[in-house]
């Protein structure tokens, strides 16, 4: 049984853009672990001596933002901090590049309908010109002077629609030093071209980047799928999981000896569900596209490897023919009663086929939820386990946010936090909500960020006053305390 837990919010900076990345680091030169914010539109500050401070400002890099009304998924989305940050200077950033919208981008409104199959088999045909935008990849190291400066381009990839690219999309991996990106489903909704089941494809899948190979492209190829890239750029990455819509990041909790990991799948109409896992055989990407494995002899020739991928080996987190628990519905009004509504499976065959090949959520929250003390929310938008003892409650859970919390009678808007924790059975787990004592008065607040410091021991929160990224300094960054 989850307790009941109350925080309180502590305001540390006001009046900044949408805040996509809360992070600590220690800058080379530096002794003090400071709080680093990125903002959507690509401001990157960090908490100095009783001061803020621009670290870097990417803005003429990042393409216009300002979807329908105003929301929008691009940006910088991702920033990352080598894990000897403080003596290399290296750090990692994931954003969506200016001038490289797509001239014919394909249709922002999509439904599957079981009854019509081509709604079920859609394919994403010519790339080259149908697609929303660019997002990238980059290294940047911190200069002897202190100013950063690009060092190479990882990545280019070509995506689909302006939505699902994911968020705090780059962490580095404690198990095996590696950049890990997260990378949503390509957007849209319900993965109209099933990018995310399909191996080659680079959207909707979690993907290692070795940094230590250093390969003689400083500027990859724009691609879509694993094999478009150059043999060199492949052997540097390796595939986690796929089965992904979109993803806050993936976080990692040190248990004795080995790492368990979290991460968050946005769901379609239905759940908001969380995923765990401590086993995982990655497959390197040369192996996906049909290369034979490299490998060093012990007298250091390089041999090859004929040994075969194990398919087997990849986390599936279901989609796009589960969301959480639930195989992937419509939901439609019910004509009988407007009060009510249907669910009809909208991939059936692919919930089959996915079915015992998928793991199940560690929790999920509902879209709905009749249940008093629960949260029925609207999107996932952070997950970290917190190792603090300040919060003698949550020491140990993993916590998460909600962008907004669905009941009627919050008038303005709010977010949600809520936390769970592992079983030790391995059962579905429940999650309880947490409760701040923060008045925001007549402001809306959607909770759009989650971050930790380097030992999991504080929490930071990211509010915002409106969903729209055109909708300037309206943010306040908070501290999560007792």
């Amino acid at each position: 049984m989850l307790r009941q837990v109350k925080v309180g919010l502590r305001p540390i900076l006001n009046r900044v853009n949408l805040p996509t990345v809360l992070k600590t680091a220690i800058l080379p030169g530096d002794s003090i672990e400071r709080l680093f914010i990125a903002t959507q539109v690509g401001e990157i500050f960090y908490i100095g001596n009783s001061d803020i401070r621009v670290f870097l400002d990417i803005r003429t890099r990042i393409l216009k933002l300002g979807g329908p009304g105003g929301y929008d998924e691009r940006g910088l989305v991702g920033l990352a901090f080598h894990p000897k940050f403080h003596e290399s200077g290296l750090f990692y950033l994931h954003y969506s590049v200016a001038g490289s919208q797509g001239p014919v981008a394909p249709s922002e409104s999509f439904k599957p309908n079981p009854c019509d199959p081509k709604t079920l088999n859609l394919k994403w045909t010519n790339r080259e010109t149908r697609f929303d935008h660019i997002d990238t990849v980059e290294e940047w190291i911190v200069q002897t002077n202190g100013q950063p400066q690009k060092r190479r381009t990882l990545l280019n990839v070509r995506r689909p629609f302006f939505n699902h690219n994911g968020v705090n999309s780059l962490n580095f991996s404690p198990e095996t030093g590696k950049l890990v990106l997260t990378t949503g489903d390509g957007g849209l909704g319900y993965d109209p071209f099933n990018l995310s089941q399909d191996e080659m494809e680079i959207a909707g899948k979690i993907i290692e980047i070795d940094i230590g190979l250093h390969t003689p492209i400083n500027n990859p190829p724009v691609v879509t799928r694993f094999n478009e890239l150059p043999v060199p750029i492949q052997e540097t990455l390796t595939v986690i999981a796929k089965g992904v819509r979109n993803i806050p990041g993936i976080s990692f909790q040190r248990y004795y000896n080995q790492y368990i990991k979290y991460v968050g799948n946005v769901g379609q109409d239905m759940a908001e569900s969380i995923f765990s896992f401590v086993q995982y055989k990655p497959i390197p990407v040369t192996q996906l596209v049909g290369h034979r494995d490299r490998y060093i002899v012990p007298n250091g020739t390089r041999e090859l490897s004929t040994s075969l991928t194990n398919q087997e080996g990849f986390i599936n987190f279901g989609w796009r023919g589960w969301e959480g628990a639930f195989p992937t519905s419509t939901i439609n009004r019910c004509a009988e009663s407007q009060s009510l509504d249907e669910k009809v499976m909208a991939y059936y065959n692919e919930a089959i086929q996915t079915s015992v090949k998928r793991i199940p959520p560690l929790t999920s929250y509902y879209h709905e939820d009749p249940r008093p003390e629960k949260l029925a929310g609207t999107a996932l938008t952070g997950v970290h386990p917190y190792m603090g003892k300040g919060i003698p409650a949550l020491t140990g859970s993993v916590v998460f946010t909600d962008a907004a919390r669905k009941e009627e009678s919050l008038s303005p808007v709010r977010g949600a936090l809520a936390y769970t924790r592992l079983r030790p059975d391995c059962k579905l787990s429940d999650f309880s909500v947490i409760e701040t004592d923060y008045n925001f008065g007549d402001q809306s607040a959607y909770y759009m960020s989650l971050g930790t410091n380097l030992d999991q021991t504080r929490l930071y929160l990211g509010v915002y006053g409106s969903m729209n990224v055109t909708d300037l300094n309206q943010g306040t960054i908070f501290e999560i305390v007792p």
